[in-house]
């Protein structure tokens, strides 16, 4: 249970380090001041870093900050606007929306947890290795997200800032390079996490059970390795067969208990950030997609009972996609509002589940990069994701599933990642699917019609560090625009 009430630690910074600052060894030094504590112990460092990294992924209170409803839960048509439908809903994303998220994902995330890894590193100020271990974990995750979201990143050399010999303007390094150096982090992070060794306090996604970090940690693994696997089949195979094959020392999520979540608080300002945004503040711009809604009625899905409220006539309905405000507007009333499920304060917010696993492991399954019965691990994954909401799949609903395709497995794991609008959006530019309609005749679309694939870079990148960010236009392949497909596209 997040039990803290106050928000991240604000870190002041110099424009030149937006995107590379850090903190090592030498912080302290820097940094020095008679009159105040010089060393910020890794319980609070951690705590600031997951509520800033997670709260900033799933919604951020902030408008112009919340790259997930704002976009992605947009493009992904799990939502839709009633209003203001050029934020995001028309494919639109803001300068702002762009900048501010990759300024706070490494400036409020990522300086955070190499600050714990730096002063819990064995010469550090206080050696655990298990602080080191959770920093690497949650490090390797929002890396991920922003190299999914951008493609080429400053990684081998960002949050260097105030290293020995500063770095002010890191290389940007090719997505291929970053996957490969994430998935031996997060190797090195399981060998560190000790059971039973040092305490780890702060911990507001696990209450400091290091079995639970070592969990997220191989199933994260799992993930990458099968994001890349059709670009890197040889390393995705020998991912899976090594963390597959030896359960003890690579134990993977196996129930919904070990679902990687914020568990917010009902004391503010540690509340679910949809909570802030709709019920604090009153904001009423979305609705459920026509889409997503039609796609749940079609198949006697229940969970429609959980993403969304009935309307005014007690039945679940959606409207179309970028629809043009004076259009869409006709909708506020008629069109279900988001589930109280996903509003209430204490609303989890949700990084990986049990069941996006097994949707992993029934996709390789079926493209024979592991052995195992795929359409068995679609089932496990389905189940699970009605499960976590305390319901049980009608067996109307199973029977018009049918047996696992890599279409319905794709469909399904798109429903199931309601909420989590990055991932989605990720998978579907990956893959292609799901399969979505044509949009509606009245939408007004920008980005010249195409669903975006990606978010241009930083302005501030092009202003501070310029022959970095283009030499990362360069590893793209493309222009630094939103239809250049990312390097694992398949």
């Amino acid at each position: 249970m997040r039990k803290i009430a106050y928000k991240p630690l604000v870190i002041a910074l110099t424009a030149v380090m937006f995107s590379m600052n850090s903190c090592t060894k030498d912080f302290e030094e820097i940094n020095s001041n008679p009159n105040d504590p010089t060393l910020v112990k890794a319980q609070y460092l951690l705590t600031s870093g997951l509520e800033s990294s997670i709260d900033r992924y799933w919604g951020h209170r902030d408008r112009f900050e919340r790259i997930n409803i704002d976009a992605a839960e947009l493009y992904m048509q799990h939502l839709t606007r009633n209003i203001y439908s050029n934020e995001g809903d028309d494919y639109t994303v803001s300068v702002a929306v762009t900048n501010n998220n990759w300024k706070g994902f490494y400036n409020d995330a990522q300086v955070n947890f190499q600050r714990i890894i730096t002063i819990s590193s064995p010469d550090g100020a206080t050696p655990n290795a298990n602080y080191v271990g959770v920093a690497m974990v949650m490090r390797t995750w929002v890396f991920s997200l922003l190299t999914d979201m951008y493609g080429p990143i400053p990684y081998s050399e960002a949050i260097q800032g105030t290293a020995a010999t500063p770095i002010y303007t890191p290389k940007y390094d090719s997505q291929e390079a970053i996957y490969a150096a994430m998935l031996a982090d997060l190797k090195t992070a399981n060998s560190l996490l000790t059971v039973g060794g040092p305490a780890v306090a702060g911990d507001i996604v696990y209450n400091g059970d290091i079995l639970k970090w070592k969990k997220f940690a191989n199933s994260l693994r799992l993930r990458l390795a099968n994001r890349q696997a059709k670009k890197k089949p040889a390393e995705s195979k020998a991912v899976f067969a090594e963390i597959l094959g030896n359960a003890s020392t690579y134990p993977i999520f196996t129930t919904n208990a070990d679902n990687a979540q914020l568990n917010c608080s009902a004391v503010l300002p540690s509340n679910n950030e949809w909570n802030q945004i709709i019920i604090q503040g009153g904001r009423t711009d979305w609705n459920l997609s026509k889409t997503l809604v039609d796609q749940m009625n079609s198949m006697g899905d229940t969970r429609i009972t959980v993403y969304g409220n009935p309307n005014k006539d007690g039945v679940y309905q959606g409207h179309p996609n970028g629809l043009p405000d004076a259009i869409a507007t006709t909708f506020l009333s008629s069109s279900s509002t988001i589930g109280t499920y996903f509003t209430r304060a204490t609303a989890p917010e949700v990084i990986m589940t049990f069941a996006e696993l097994n949707f992993i492991l029934a996709e390789a399954a079926l493209d024979g990069d592991i052995t195992g019965d795929a359409d068995a691990y679609f089932k496990t994954a389905v189940n699970a994701s009605f499960t976590q909401y305390a319901l049980t799949p009608p067996a109307a609903f199973l029977a018009k599933l049918g047996t696992a395709t890599k279409e319905k497995i794709m469909e399904q794991k798109w429903v199931a990642l309601f909420g989590q609008g990055i991932e989605a959006w990720t998978e579907w530019r990956r893959t292609g699917l799901p399969k979505f309609p044509a949009p509606d005749a009245r939408a007004v679309l920008n980005n010249d019609g195409v669903l975006p694939t990606r978010f241009t870079y930083s302005t501030n990148e092009y202003s501070l560090n310029k022959a970095s960010v283009e030499g990362g236009v360069t590893l793209l392949g493309g222009k630094d625009d939103m239809k250049t497909k990312l390097w694992w596209a398949e």
